[in-house]
């Protein structure tokens, strides 16, 4: 199988580059750990594009940019036809739409969408609440949050909930213990914003073991013992069933693919709440 290579070329840093080109790979069955992915970031010069087309010619490498200057943009194109190089443009083609439907040229100066904004502030505020209401530290984070996870011990609630605030959510997350009877909250909200996260009792033991071991403990604590698993997982149900929420099995997914879920779960809810409003 050819290695495959990336240029990434900015007039910023190259983080939606890198971002696309890495998906892009992945529906190759790319091993994302063997890709290539060389970021030029900071480019204002024209003399480092002829540059790094040449390189990428040696390479064979592709490149993916996002240039805001259409000097720059037609300059890396016509260099890359040069060099028969394959190029892709991610901010030309929206770019010029949102020209058409405005009516109005870009102002085509780097680095404007890293300028500190209200969208920024968002995403420190729901850092902030994440950390705050993690863990069921304090219950009545639930009746503020945009989303709610709950889910026995070591079932990603609080990476999932950093990921999730990153994308501008307050998330609280519960645990659930048998032993220990769940903040009314819980049954106070809108069940639509809930997500309860359970996991295969064989892998969760797997995982608990290992977390044992880290902290220098023996792997045949109660804890990691698949009957007090499987005790846990029967509280979980009772608990959900209870609120009514959705449910997702994390057992074989990564944090992100969670996230997924539950925005393209959201992101439904909104279209359908929408049309309704549209038809009434």
């Amino acid at each position: 199988m050819n290695k495959l290579k990336f240029f990434i070329v900015s007039d910023s840093v190259g983080e939606t580059a890198e971002l696309v080109a890495k998906a892009a790979a992945s529906q190759f069955r790319q091993d994302l750990d063997t890709v290539s992915m060389k970021r030029f970031s900071h480019i204002e010069d024209k003399s480092q594009l002829t540059e790094i087309a040449w390189l990428a010619e040696q390479q064979q490498a592709v490149i993916v940019y996002t240039l805001v200057r259409s000097d720059m943009r037609a300059a890396l194109i016509f260099e890359c036809e040069q060099h028969n190089v394959q190029c892709v443009d991610l901010l030309g083609p929206i770019m010029k739409s949102v020209e058409h439907v405005l009516g109005e040229r870009p102002i085509e100066e780097p680095g404007l969408v890293r300028q500190l904004d209200d969208d920024y502030f968002r995403k420190i505020e729901a850092i902030e609440f994440a950390v705050k209401y993690d863990d069921g530290r304090d219950p009545r984070g639930v009746l503020n949050a945009d989303i709610v996870l709950v889910g026995i011990s070591r079932t990603s609630k609080t990476p999932l909930s950093q990921y999730l605030a990153h994308q501008r959510f307050k998330v609280a997350n519960v645990p659930l213990v048998p032993e220990v009877e769940p903040p009314a909250e819980l049954y106070n909200i809108d069940p639509s914003k809930c997500f309860g996260l359970v996991i295969s009792p064989e892998i969760l033991n797997s995982i608990r073991k290992e977390r044992l071991i880290a902290l220098g403990l023996k792997d045949d604590a109660s804890y990691a013992k698949i009957d007090r698993i499987e005790e846990e997982i029967l509280h979980f149900n009772k608990v959900v069933n209870k609120i009514g929420c959705t449910v997702i099995d994390v057992s074989n997914r990564a944090v992100e693919e969670t996230a997924n879920v539950i925005l393209s779960q959201m992101n439904n809810r909104e279209f359908e709440r929408i049309r309704k409003d549209l038809h009434r």
